[in-house]
């Protein structure tokens, strides 16, 4: 029993050997270990200390034994050293490989030495590099490709950027107009109630104005009333007082008692004359008599009513001036109204004109700054526009140099193997490591140069290179180091594939 996922890796290590363990006598009656172990030393399952035992132990003389003891080194390592062992099966003894895992190998190179030889190896791993190379180069066109229509979608982006910009700010203006007209509807509606309100506190003040007057046009027939009866009044108490002081007067008058006598005896005297003088003239003169006393009353009557109409029309004159100062007063008054309020409404008017003005002026600015954004818009979708049509015209030049900078490191590579067979191993590797440099110093000057001059040299130097590789395909080559080298680094590039 095994814990955690340590233990489950532990588990498949050992299923996967126990699956090999069925095989081991036929891997150790094929397997050659010198063929295996260089390629396991390069997947790192198998050390120097491993090889060294292998190879000198002095138990170890018989190859089953060596087999035996490398897989039993192999297993030690787990998984790792079990897959590394499959693949150097699938490289060196392919039928063992069908056999164990009942699949085809995928590489042929042990095939390909055992039967065609060096040479044919040789020429199939030019041809492969020369497949990968083209491969490389149709990547590299589809990457441009790529890269040109993934510039286009950006400079579409940027167009549908700029049109959604462009409707945010009409979206904005219309929103902003939007507004605007409810203000402009809540501000009428306000001066709406505000003349309701208005017209309503005015028809209430008319109200109160109507009222006050009629209180007051009572209080004056009230006034006039109690002025009538004052004045009447005042006549009565002239009339009671004259009558006052002529009785005061006629008592202050008094004579003595003697004299009261005396002039009483006059007196019946003079009244028994006037008897008879009477009853002589009574017939003649009673109807004068009469009359006399009625016109006297009437006299009397008439002069307190004249002068009582003299008072009337004195207060009436008086009441007549007060109510014209007063009416004048008003009208002043009035007329410094009406002119007030026609300074307030040339004042009000001229402030409403120069509002619309400016609020005229604000929307013409706003309009001619939208209109101006727009056309800024515009303006930038113009280039982004230009920008990827100069950018679709320079794609094929630089694919077609690309192309050529792609082409002629295949060519070059022709030439330095010949110069590598030429020379020896040390300045082989020498030459191929200065030629590799040369070959990257000229495709970096050839990348910046983007003339046309200098693409038709290039052009003509890869026909020459390409000239002189189909000479080179009809030689054989004998550097048995150099093969091996390439051998080594194919296995190597290989197994980091994997």
């Amino acid at each position: 029993m095994f814990d955690g996922p340590g233990g489950f890796e532990v588990e498949e290590d050992d299923e996967c050997w126990a699956r090999l363990e069925d095989y081991r006598m036929i891997l150790i009656k094929t397997i050659e270990p010198s063929r295996i172990t260089p390629y396991l030393r390069q997947c790192k399952v198998l050390s120097s200390e491993d090889e060294e035992q292998i190879y000198n132990d002095p138990s170890l003389v018989i190859r089953r034994r060596k087999v035996g003891v490398l897989l039993d080194i192999l297993q030690r390592t787990g998984l790792k050293g079990y897959e590394a062992f499959l693949e150097s099966l699938e490289l060196d003894y392919p039928d063992v490989y069908r056999k164990i895992t009942g699949k085809e190998p995928a590489r042929v190179f042990s095939v390909l030495i055992d039967t065609a030889g060096e040479c044919g190896l040789t020429q199939f791993l030019m041809s492969e590099v020369s497949r990968l190379q083209k491969l490389a180069q149709d990547e590299r066109r589809m990457r441009l490709e790529v890269s040109a229509q993934a510039a286009e979608q950006l400079d579409t982006i940027r167009q549908l950027q700029l049109c959604e910009s462009e409707l945010h700010k009409q979206q904005d203006r219309v929103q902003r107009i939007r507004e605007e007209r409810e203000r402009m509807c809540e501000e009428a509606r306000k001066l709406r109630d505000e003349n309701y309100r208005l017209m309503h506190d005015l028809t209430r003040l008319s109200e109160d104005k109507n009222c006050a007057l009629m209180c007051n046009r009572d209080l004056q027939l009230e006034i006039e009333k109690l002025k009538h009866n004052l004045m009447n009044a005042e006549s009565d108490s002239k009339i009671q007082r004259k009558k006052t002081i002529t009785l005061k007067n006629a008592m202050e008058q008094r004579p003595s008692p003697e004299l009261i006598w005396q002039m009483q005896r006059e007196n019946d005297l003079l009244t028994a004359r006037i008897q008879e003088l009477e009853s002589a003239e009574d017939i003649t003169f009673s109807p004068d008599v009469g009359n006399i006393k009625k016109y006297r009353e009437e006299k009397d009557e008439l002069e307190l009513k004249c002068i009582m109409l003299k008072k009337d029309s004195k207060m009436y004159r008086d009441r007549m001036e007060d109510i014209l100062k007063q009416l004048e007063e008003v009208i002043k008054e009035r007329d410094k109204a009406i002119c007030t309020r026609e300074e307030y409404h040339l004042e009000n008017s001229k402030n409403l004109q120069d509002k619309d003005q400016y609020r005229k002026q604000i929307r013409e600015m706003g309009e001619r700054y939208d209109e101006l954004q727009v056309h800024l818009f515009r303006t930038q979708g113009d280039v982004l526009a230009l920008q990827s049509k100069l950018r679709k015209q320079k794609n094929p030049i630089q694919m077609s140099s690309t192309g050529l900078l792609a082409f002629c490191p295949q060519m070059k590579s022709q030439t330095s193997e010949e110069e590598s067979r030429e020379r020896g191993e040390k300045d082989m590797s020498e030459g191929s490591q200065s030629q590799t440099s040369g070959e990257y110093n000229y495709s970096e000057r050839m990348f910046s140069e983007e003339g046309i001059s200098a693409n038709c040299r290039l052009k003509g130097k890869c026909n020459f290179h390409y000239r002189r590789k189909r000479a080179l395909r009809t030689k054989k080559f004998t550097d048995k180091e150099s093969v091996q080298c390439i051998l080594d680094n194919t296995t190597g590039s290989d197994t980091d594939g994997m």
